[in-house]
């Protein structure tokens, strides 16, 4: 789940990976005669100027890791993003990207291109599964993916916090509260859950069984996490990253495997925990969490200085840059993440 709770929701959505939005501006790229920078809420965008994109324009915006399916009317990213995901589905892959010197992030299309639908378009609707578009899954290794027990389970809130480019009409809210800072691991999300005394181990969207060789389940075992989470005597998840060997490429350059956690989460009263009881169950648990930067960080003026300041070196590694940040507040009512455009632009 997205959990944008400065909206006091708690209902389970799906990333909106392709939206209507309106174009707050336009600016021009020096040097460039046939390109232009349009932006819509905080994404930045190179456009076409042939196109005739104007300030105020219902447009379709489709986020980076957008995967569009085959069609005429996307042939034009083959050259530049055509990808194969584990399944053997072809498509089209957004990414991060640098044209002239301007960071350019996601794909903005004229709204004329689904206007045949005969639906009355509204700014922030969800056009995704009309245009096929689905999320980007690299492919799994094996050790990974595992033997499927079921879907995520439903009593569990998935970790997918809402990008900060996407909260610009909050920003200034948001800016009133203190936050904690932790680093945005590169691995693979891990959940373990004891529920009404089972115990289970979940990747990012489905529910594993224990098979042998699976690496989730095999850090499971050695954490002793069944043991030492039954002893709490509560329905709850401890929810990670799970990194090293085999996973991403290992840019940690750990030995082995490892999970370092981020969040506990009280299924009974369907809520995360506060930082000040995350840490304590994990000193009690004896387990590890990602790197927290900063326990009492204020947001700076503007979106575009917080996306600097997610650029930076990892601290579990000096030569990686890291992933970004995960902005949370104190009592966990409200989260978002700061991706690194350097770390985005070096993307695979």
């Amino acid at each position: 789940m997205r959990q944008l709770t400065i909206k006091k929701t708690h209902k389970k959505m799906e990333r909106k990976l392709s939206s209507i939005r309106v174009i707050s501006d336009i600016q021009p790229i020096e040097g460039a005669d046939k390109i232009e920078l349009a932006i819509v809420d905080g994404w930045k965008v190179v456009v076409a100027k042939e196109v005739g994109h104007k300030v105020g324009n219902m447009v379709v915006y489709c986020e980076i890791d957008s995967y569009l399916p085959v069609r005429d009317e996307f042939e034009f990213l083959r050259k530049s993003s055509y990808k194969k995901m584990s399944d053997g589905t072809e498509g089209f892959r957004l990414k991060t990207v640098r044209l002239r010197g301007q960071v350019s992030q996601g794909l903005i299309l004229p709204l004329s291109l689904i206007s045949y639908t005969n639906v009355q378009f509204e700014v922030g609707m969800d056009v995704t599964n009309l245009l096929g578009i689905v999320k980007y899954e690299p492919p799994i290794p094996a050790e990974l993916a595992g033997k499927v027990k079921g879907l995520f389970p439903s009593f569990i809130r998935k970790t997918d916090e809402e990008r900060i480019q996407n909260l610009t009409s909050e920003y200034d809210e948001l800016k009133n509260h203190t936050y904690y800072v932790t680093e945005k691991l590169d691995g693979s999300s891990a959940t373990f859950y004891i529920k009404d005394g089972e115990f289970g181990v979940c990747s990012r969207n489905l529910e594993l069984l224990e098979t042998e060789g699976n690496t989730f389940w095999k850090i499971a075992r050695e954490l002793d996490l069944e043991n030492k989470m039954r002893s709490v005597g509560e329905n709850f998840s401890l929810q990670g990253e799970l990194i090293g060997e085999s996973v991403q490429g290992n840019p940690y350059k750990i030995k082995g495997q490892s999970v370092r956690f981020f969040n506990v989460f009280d299924i009974d009263e369907q809520e995360y925990r506060p930082l000040s009881y995350f840490k304590i169950i994990l000193d009690v648990l004896k387990l590890t969490s990602v790197p927290i930067l900063d326990e009492k960080f204020t947001l700076p003026d503007n979106i575009d200085d917080l996306l600097l300041y997610a650029d930076s070196k990892s601290a579990l590694n000096p030569n990686f840059d890291r992933e970004g940040v995960v902005v949370r507040s104190l009592d966990r009512k409200i989260s978002f993440k700061v991706i690194s455009n350097k770390f985005l632009l070096n993307e695979k």
